[in-house]
């Protein structure tokens, strides 16, 4: 894991954390409407010009779970999604949401609790979380998925990923996968994902992380 730091912006009734390192850019919170957060800006984050509604809504957005909001009311705070989801991304990373328990990840990443992007090209060097090696790395994978899995009558309760040392993502508990079109692809709730990059049946595991000696 990096060194980065998590950095707290406080308002009168809530405050936000961001950490630095699951941060991938992706911009759902600087494109937000509103004066929540603007580049440029010192501090780029100011809570209390936006109602804790909108800061709750617009920190809900940041798919890495690296931005957290922490409310100075007890009765309120961020809960699980009602199904758990996993969007694999065009030529990017998994994105997952719902009532996570990722094996190992660090105590103080409390944003990943329940908003994650992992890893899918094998060339993070903050594994298994996306750095967005994938770019320069220059990964393709459209998204797509073929297969179709079994239809799920619950689609919430724990969700849990464990990283597989040199191997894929084993993910336990149901959950729903989306192909990055936006289509619901596959239904289960047992899975291996390629975290390699190399899998000919993309986004799942066949074994090729041993042909091509991943390490991770």
């Amino acid at each position: 894991m990096s060194d980065k730091e998590v950095y707290t912006y406080s308002g009168k009734n809530i405050d936000v954390d961001w950490d630095e390192r699951l941060c991938i850019h992706i911009g759902e919170c600087g494109y937000a409407k509103g004066e929540l957060f603007v580049g440029g800006r010192d501090p780029w984050c100011q809570p209390d010009l936006s109602t804790q509604d909108e800061v709750i809504e617009i920190v809900k957005r940041c798919p890495s779970g690296a931005l957290v909001f922490k409310s100075k009311e007890s009765a309120i705070s961020e809960l699980a999604e009602p199904e758990n989801t996993i969007v694999v991304a065009y030529n990017g990373p998994y994105f997952i949401r719902g009532d996570l328990e990722i094996v190992d990840a660090p105590a103080d990443m409390s944003g990943v609790r329940y908003r994650a992007a992992l890893c899918r090209c094998g060339m993070s060097k903050n594994k298994p979380f996306c750095d967005n090696s994938h770019i320069n790395g220059k990964f393709e994978d459209f998204g797509a998925v073929g297969e179709t899995g079994k239809s799920n009558s619950v689609k919430g309760g724990e969700l849990k990923i464990t990283t597989i040392s040199d191997g894929p993502l084993m993910v336990t508990g149901n959950v729903t996968v989306k192909a990055s079109s936006g289509r619901d692809a596959w239904e289960g709730n047992n899975l291996t994902l390629c975290r390699c990059g190399a899998s000919k049946n993309k986004p799942f595991c066949d074994g090729s992380h041993t042909e091509v000696g991943f390490k991770g």
